[in-house]
């Protein structure tokens, strides 16, 4: 299995399905559990946010998704700051212009939060764990923490920065982001609080040395062609031991083939080809583990004539024989 998708599901274990479970932390040391009323969440979905107020004006959020989409609602104000770091999966945000931002492991998006305020949110990938940092400018333009006050940090010239006149931006994963959010994750329950006190500032620190203009950005895309995407991206995972052409799902659904690529690799984080040889030997596997087709049989059923080809994509792949994995699970 998947260990980062096995993960959160270990981390959504005990959490009711159909609903977005919200976990307060707040700074008194007491702890509120609540459903989120403003979340249109599937029945088979399970989400799970536990939220710690660190300092005035200054919000962390871990986030445990498994879904395909929902749909939330929230009630910050324009001046309101959301950093959201990816750690696995996949996320995408549908804002209010028309214009969808998704991005994925290691990757580090900046929004103000009115862009999202009331917005469908896909997981292209079934799954996702990150964090995300509030920043709300309103309190911090008049109070900051000792540290980020003795370094003269301004909250607003920061989200000028990564934001500018667009309101929303992503920078993809890197070494330096990484040292960054490695160690926020897993940590102990009676370490949480304090040491993202800790972090929370590094973070800041950390953005106001960043020079977003080195960095290439991640690229907004247009909603209608996501859907398009999400359209072509259906009619190839329902039928894998179909071997469509780009030229041919851009003729038919309308689309240039360069954005059809572009906008794929975009949403799903994998250029087409790769994304279907990854998508045909994971469901490959899971027959594998589950019936008792040849391996011929099921070559053919993910699209693969040739059953050497088909073993040679395998063990790429999974670092294994097809018959030596199916021999583990007998």
């Amino acid at each position: 299995m998947n260990n980062a998708l096995e993960h959160v599901e270990q981390k959504l274990a005990e959490v009711p399905a159909g609903q977005l479970t919200e976990i307060f932390h707040h700074p008194d040391g007491t702890q509120t559990v609540r459903r989120a009323e403003d979340a249109k969440v599937p029945a088979e979905s399970k989400l799970l946010t536990e939220t710690f107020d660190l300092y005035p004006g200054i919000r962390f959020s871990y986030h445990y998704y498994l879904a395909d989409c929902f749909h939330f609602h929230h009630r910050h104000g324009s001046s309101v700051l959301s950093v959201d770091h990816c750690r696995t999966g996949r996320i995408g945000w549908e804002m209010k212009d028309g214009l969808s931002l998704y991005y994925g492991g290691g990757d580090l998006s900046f929004h103000f939060t009115d862009k999202c305020s009331d917005s469908r949110i896909s997981l292209p990938l079934g799954y996702y764990e990150g964090v995300t940092i509030l920043l709300d400018l309103s309190i911090l333009n008049e109070t900051l923490p000792e540290l980020m006050a003795e370094a003269h940090i301004d909250a607003g010239a920061l989200c000028r920065k990564f934001c500018g006149v667009k309101e929303t931006a992503a920078i993809p994963a890197n070494s330096r982001i990484e040292h960054v959010f490695s160690e926020v994750y897993d940590l102990p329950e009676q370490l949480k609080l304090p040491y993202l006190k800790l972090k929370c500032q590094e973070l800041l620190f950390f953005l106001s040395m960043e020079d977003p203009d080195g960095e290439k950005a991640l690229d907004l895309q247009y909603s209608r062609q996501v859907e398009i995407i999400k359209e072509i991206h259906r009619r190839m995972t329902e039928h894998p031991e179909c071997r469509y052409t780009i030229e041919a799902l851009s003729r038919e659904y309308l689309i240039n083939t360069a954005t059809l690529k572009s906008v794929f690799k975009s949403v799903y984080g994998m250029p087409v080809a790769s994304y279907m040889k990854q998508y045909r030997i994971t469901k490959s596997a899971a027959l594998l583990r589950t019936s008792d087709a040849s391996i011929a049989s099921i070559a053919r059923a993910v699209g693969y004539e040739s059953q050497s080809k088909f073993t040679a994509a395998f063990k790429d792949i999974m670092k294994i024989l097809p018959t030596d994995y199916r021999r583990q699970y007998l």
